[in-house]
């Protein structure tokens, strides 16, 4: 191959047009070189883009009816996306080496945030998980997903061989994930908590942990969820609902009978961009957890398996580009990339399982798509990570091509 063929292939917009963030990936020894996955950067801009007028259909009537300006949560919504660009112009610059030599001040940073919540954080419908700075409200355990997963990416690439070949390095990032788990769910947040546990449970095997460790933790996961469950009558509440939700339609199944009644309306093809009836003040969350269940009214099966394709698509470029990254040696970014995409599609799973009835409600966002700041800001950072990842790897290659050359 030679280097202008090399060139040409990883010229994803080709020579014509000039794009305004051409700059941020362009390789400075080749100008007009373009080093970046301009698939996933699209399906993202793609979801967050979508998610904005799915929002904006869904909320509505609830900002009518709770502040008389029907386009309050969208004027939010909107300030958010502003502060999307801030966070990705930022991530973008950021080498990856940095991440890997910052991720135990990260951790410690956030760890502290998890406490201040606990201490002066504000609480809404009795769940006490956000921290007020000035004017921006951030729910910290969004930003422990974050922080966690650049922390279990370090950690694996330093203790790679313990981990492998005893029990003791193991066990500790899993006593970090207990720390962790205390506090988030003190606020209390158990589905941030599975979240990390599956995304904990997924970069150990994945990083050759003996297969003993492995189910031994599964195990106690387990158990310790269905301990946490039978300990709450809010949580049984919603165990037992999930299982017949039509046994008190109007109590504790009320928000997933509403959401059921959607789906069943969308049909195919679904009622029309707008014309959802279950988002009249019916359906509880509906721009925000319950928000698929609002697509699928609106846009129907076609519409709901599209997004769905979606984020498949980049929960696999990031599983593809962490194999990528290790099979270059470069665990950190491989094992970070690999946390992401289980974040993301494990998140995606639980959403969406929750609005159709088969797994109890959780309380997590839709990936890119749900109303909120702290959700939306976090996977922007997620997936500029991945982009920055991707670019110093295609640039590592074009490097290698261009020294053999020499």
């Amino acid at each position: 191959m030679n280097s202008k063929t090399d060139e040409r292939q990883l010229n994803l917009f080709g020579g014509g047009i000039k794009w305004p963030w051409s700059g941020w990936f362009a390789d400075r020894s080749a100008p007009g070189m373009q080093l970046y996955d301009r698939k996933l950067l699209f399906a993202v801009l793609s979801l967050i883009g979508f998610g904005f007028v799915m929002v904006m259909s869904a909320s509505m009537p609830e900002a009518q009816s709770l502040t008389g300006n029907p386009f309050y949560f969208v004027e939010r919504h909107a300030g958010y996306l502003a502060g999307c660009v801030v966070i990705a112009a930022v991530v973008l610059q950021v080498d990856m080496q940095r991440w890997q030599q910052l991720s135990p001040l990260m951790l410690l940073v956030v760890g502290l945030m998890l406490v201040a919540v606990l201490l002066v954080g504000t609480s809404v419908n009795g769940a006490t998980r956000w921290l007020s700075l000035g004017p921006i409200r951030i729910q910290v355990a969004e930003v422990a997903k974050f922080a966690f997963s650049v922390y279990m990416a370090g950690y694996l690439v330093r203790r790679h061989q313990e981990v492998r070949e005893n029990a003791k390095g193991f066990y500790k990032p899993i006593a970090v994930f207990a720390v962790y788990a205390v506090l988030i769910l003190m606020q209390p947040d158990l589905g941030t908590v599975v979240v990390l546990f599956v995304v904990t449970v997924g970069l150990l095997f994945l990083a050759g942990a003996r297969l003993l460790d492995f189910f031994a933790l599964i195990l106690a996961g387990t158990m310790a969820f269905v301990l946490l469950v039978l300990l709450e009558p809010y949580r049984m509440r919603r165990v037992t609902s999930f299982l017949d939700p039509w046994q008190d339609p109007f109590g504790s199944g009320y928000q997933l009978t509403q959401s059921l009644m959607a789906y069943g309306r969308g049909d195919w093809l679904g009622q029309g961009l707008g014309n959802s009836i279950q988002k009249l003040e019916y359906l509880p969350e509906a721009h925000t957890d319950f928000i698929f269940a609002i697509i699928g009214e609106e846009l129907g099966f076609i519409g709901i398996i599209a997004v769905l394709a979606v984020l498949l698509f980049v929960s696999l470029r990031a599983l593809r580009l962490g194999h990528q990254c290790l099979a270059m040696e470069r665990p950190f970014e491989g094992y970070l990339a690999y946390a992401i995409g289980i974040w993301i599609c494990f998140q995606t799973v639980v959403n969406v399982g929750a609005s159709i009835g088969m797994l109890p409600t959780k309380g997590l966002t839709l990936p890119f798509i749900s109303y909120g700041g702290s959700s939306l800001w976090v996977m922007t950072a997620a997936a500029m990570v991945l982009l920055r990842i991707d670019y110093e790897r295609r640039l590592s290659l074009i490097q290698a091509v261009q020294g053999r050359m020499k």
